[in-house]
């Protein structure tokens, strides 16, 4: 474990962030094969630390400060964006916090900003040392232990509001995993032992994850996010306890957006009914992470909206709908003859044998603009639908 002393030493020191400064734009592979200039301190270790705010950049600009430091791009690459731990850390509150697999931090970050004791728990002596470090910078206080989770569960004694994890999601072959048996910690072994251990335990999971499965093997859910950012769905949040409540609570977030959250009780969708209609004036495309959540007749049924098909997740009205979560297009049926060669369009496929880039050559049709065209299926057959 590098102390606190040899981190100020290496990385933080004025002249090496300087140099980093001045090579956040350099091409990293010519970097890597120069010689670092300073010499207790590698390239790759400097490159590191370029990848770092460049990744900070885009996904926690928070950390866009004199000193932080960054762990290799792994860690970066598994860590919450900031937008997604924040969009969390509105969700929890109480006295005392811990999370077990702390990671590079972003999620305790957030998570913890509304409780009074902090524990973050890391098996990975070199990253809790460098986010030891970062929360010295940022002024925040926590107690950090380097054990593994069973480890700390075993012999801890403590009794805590929330408890937070991220199991981690790839076997001993690198190889992505989705079961809660094949996550690291297995969820499904150590459930009774977080839940004698805090009064609610919340857990990250792959956007994967299918909703029906995990309710099945796993009690005690009381509430799922889905939490997509830009309409890429990147996580899906559970929350546990031993409490009895009335019902599995679900949220729909689609960040970055401005669309609405669309909240609803598992099972509602069994008692939802759609009615079908071909196009009319305006056209609705539900986002992400209402599609993952699978809940199509409902969006109908609340919205007052007409499906096109039942297995085509698009929608219509004659007159417009606000607050839907996710685009609105206002839209006329046209004939494939209509569609001319080297127009520029947006192409949507949904629910139709060819894919965007097979009806781009098959059309002669050039990609982008402000136009769409979508390729669809009602229940009268094959249609398309050009935005007006």
């Amino acid at each position: 474990m590098l102390s606190e002393k040899s981190v100020e030493n290496k990385i933080v020191n004025q002249d090496i962030q300087n140099y980093i400064n001045a090579n956040l734009n350099s091409d990293l592979h010519a970097l890597l094969l120069k010689k670092s200039p300073f010499p207790n301190v590698s390239m790759q270790e400097i490159v590191q630390q370029i990848k770092g705010k460049q990744t900070a950049r885009k996904k926690f600009p928070f950390l866009l400060k004199e000193g932080i430091i960054f762990p290799p791009q792994l860690n970066l690459e598994q860590s919450s964006s900031e937008s997604t731990a924040h969009y969390k850390s509105e969700i929890l509150k109480g006295n005392k916090f811990i999370d077990l697999t702390s990671g590079f931090g972003i999620d305790a970050y957030y998570l913890s900003q509304n409780f009074n004791e902090v524990t973050l728990v890391e098996q990975n002596p070199e990253l809790l040392n460098i986010v030891e470090h970062n929360w010295g910078i940022l002024n925040r206080k926590a107690s950090f232990i380097n054990q593994n989770l069973e480890d700390f569960l075993s012999a801890n004694k403590e009794y805590f509001d929330a408890i937070y994890l991220d199991p981690a999601r790839r076997d001993q072959n690198k190889n992505k995993v989705f079961l809660l048996e094949d996550l690291s910690p297995d969820i499904l072994q150590i459930r009774e032992k977080l839940l004698s251990t805090a009064d609610q335990v919340v857990v990250k999971l792959s956007p994967l994850i299918d909703l029906k499965y995990l309710i099945s093997v796993l009690p005690g859910i009381f509430r799922i996010e889905i939490i997509a950012v830009k309409n890429d769905v990147k996580e899906a949040v559970i929350f546990l306890s031993e409490e009895k409540r009335e019902g599995i609570m679900v949220n729909c977030t689609n960040l970055e957006s401005g669309e609405s959250v669309f909240t609803f009780t598992f099972g509602d969708e069994e008692n939802a009914g759609a009615v079908y209609a071909e196009p009319e004036k305006f056209i609705y495309i539900p986002n992400n992470s209402i599609l993952k959540a699978g809940v199509f007749n409902l969006l109908s049924e609340r919205f007052g909206l007409k499906k096109l098909h039942p297995n085509t997740h698009i929608y219509t009205s004659d007159q417009k709908v606000s607050n839907f979560p996710g685009r609105i297009f206002e839209m006329e049926s046209i004939e494939s003859k209509q569609v001319k060669k080297k127009e520029q369009f947006n192409i949507i496929s949904k629910n139709y044998p060819l894919k965007p880039d097979e009806i781009k050559k098959k059309y002669g049709i050039k990609d982008g603009g402000e136009s769409y065209l979508i390729f669809t299926q009602s229940k009268k057959g094959k249609i398309i639908l050009k935005s007006v």
